[in-house]
């Protein structure tokens, strides 16, 4: 197999990046109108230590693989927290890979300004990224409640 590559996203990644994302949102049943990709598109190149940020992985010089992360503070510690909001895959690579190393990217970069705490959550009914995230990380038993 060829070497995965994990960089930064550049402008000129515009159309795999919907691409994937688009894909990864359809994975949840989720479509999001064309103002929110421009927005979130728009805020993953603007400066700032809270916005988001995102990693783009590619195989063979195909982009098969995404993450989205972002650092917000926390009561618990002196430095911020790093929450990895979306993380997807192609179906075709799944199990190559690529999930891991783009959590190890953004585990990488939260490190370099002393972030130990990089978390993020996944349905229950997900097992084929949980097999993954077992592997990688440790679950905390914490349990999500939203007020939408």
């Amino acid at each position: 197999m060829t070497e995965i590559t994990i960089r930064p996203l550049s402008q000129s990644d515009r159309a795999d990046w919907q691409r994937l994302w688009t894909a990864y949102l359809t994975f949840y049943e989720t479509k999001l109108p064309e103002e929110v990709y421009a927005v979130t598109w728009k805020r993953l190149f603007t400066a700032g230590e809270f916005e988001p940020k995102g990693f783009i992985a590619t195989l063979d010089g195909r982009a098969v693989g995404l993450t989205h992360y972002l650092y917000h503070r926390s009561c618990w510690s002196e430095k911020n927290n790093c929450y990895l909001q979306d993380l997807f895959a192609d179906l075709e690579v799944r199990g190559k890979g690529v999930g891991a190393a783009l959590i190890e990217a953004v585990k990488q970069e939260a490190g370099k300004i002393g972030v130990k705490n990089v978390y993020w959550m996944t349905h229950e009914t997900n097992a084929t990224a949980r097999k993954l995230y077992d592997h990688v990380a440790r679950r905390t038993g914490f349990i999500e409640y939203d007020l939408l």
